[in-house]
């Protein structure tokens, strides 16, 4: 059954309606990697959430797969949650982290955000696109993915996107390697090379940097060991959620209220249209579709134990504050969610790249192109 929402263009005012979102606690309640007070701050909390992009399923688009699916009802909520830990990113990359969405906002750049987000084939990280490259981790349209799968469909899918600017690394092992990621992410004046000697390199530039670690904390329930490791993840600065959810059904956590988490549902669904310029009423109403007026929460205990964390980090210090608390805090628990290492692992073999970027047209404008695919690495599914 669908969850009942209200969608940002629905007025919840009347008949004193006070939604049960945000607990009223003395505590601080983190929200993607900032600290509110809920007390006196509750007007912003869901000012900030509204901001947030918000996938659902959707109905009515253009057939994906042979079976000529025209909803992702049922089988679309992990895809979804991919696609807002994404919007969330490209966000601040190009917006801002204190950005603000209303009713009213026709920023060009939003709407180009939003847009790489719409039920079209062209667009970079559309259903039909993140579902179709999931064929590359042998999940075939229609089926359902773990947080794992999506995280490396979106790690395929941003290679091919050339106006977001970013690099997605998903952590393999339960470890982040740093040599890896310099060398994807650290740029030298070299005509814009990396390096494999990343330490060596002089550097002038960053390219903003999506971490997504894949974890398991349990075998059937989370172990209540990692709880107080997801808190310091939450409580980052760099954080950007958790995707996640409970048995059977994929949730976007974007916060934590004591034991609880807050998360965003994709399980409502919604007709398929475009945004385009935002003119008319039809497309200020399809905008209005992509943002929840209220988020929900769950205690901690009660998530699936297949969850993936993800931060952005937007600037090389962005990167070194997160590796600073990952090392001075994560790893000091007593069951560390995942380990942070200087040098890959011999055992692991080199960093391998599964797509040539000598030989790939990169997305411009939404341009179809032919993919080439690797096998995928081993997968964390809900069960």
């Amino acid at each position: 059954m669908d969850a009942m929402f209200d969608i940002c263009y629905l007025s919840s005012d009347s008949n004193n309606f006070e939604p049960d979102d945000i607990p009223k606690t003395k505590d601080n309640v983190w929200i993607l990697g900032k600290k509110y007070s809920p007390i006196q701050e509750l007007d912003r909390i869901r000012r900030d959430i509204t901001s947030v992009i918000w996938c659902t399923y959707r109905k009515g688009f253009i057939p994906i797969g042979d079976e000529g699916l025209t909803s992702d009802k049922g089988w679309g909520c992990m895809l979804r949650c991919g696609q807002m830990v994404l919007g969330v990113a490209l966000v601040r990359i190009h917006l801002a982290t204190d950005w603000i969405w209303t009713p009213e906002t026709r920023d060009p750049t939003y709407l180009k955000i939003i847009q790489r987000f719409e039920e079209r084939k062209q667009a970079p990280y559309s259903i039909h696109q993140v579902a179709l490259m999931g064929a590359s981790e042998g999940k075939e349209v229609g089926q359902w993915f773990g947080p794992n799968t999506v995280a490396q469909v979106l790690r395929k899918l941003a290679v091919y996107d050339n106006w977001s600017s970013l690099v997605i690394h998903v952590a393999l092992d339960n470890t982040v390697v740093k040599e890896d990621i310099l060398q994807q992410c650290v740029i030298n004046n070299d005509r814009g090379d990396t390096s494999s000697a990343a330490d060596n390199l002089v550097v002038s530039d960053w390219m903003p940097l999506l971490l997504i670690v894949p974890l398991r904390l349990g075998l059937s329930e989370i172990n209540p060991v990692y709880i107080e490791g997801l808190k310091i993840c939450f409580q980052s600065a760099q954080s950007i959620g958790v995707i996640g959810g409970k048995p059977n059904q994929a949730l976007y956590l974007i916060g934590c209220a004591g034991d609880e988490v807050i998360y965003l549902d994709p399980h409502t669904t919604q007709r398929s249209g475009l945004i385009e310029n935002k003119e008319t009423d039809e497309q200020k109403e399809m905008d209005c579709s992509y943002h929840c007026k209220y988020a929900s929460r769950i205690p901690m205990l009660e998530m699936d134990p297949s969850v993936a964390v993800c931060f952005l980090c937007r600037t090389k210090s962005d990167f070194e504050e997160l590796c600073n608390t990952i090392e001075k805090k994560l790893m000091c628990e007593s069951q560390p969610l995942f380990e942070i290492c200087e040098k890959r692992p011999s055992h692991w073999g080199p960093l391998s790249t599964d797509i040539d970027l000598q030989n790939t047209s990169l997305f411009t404008e939404f341009e179809d192109v032919d993919r080439q695919f690797d096998d995928s690495d081993d997968e964390f599914e809900i069960l």
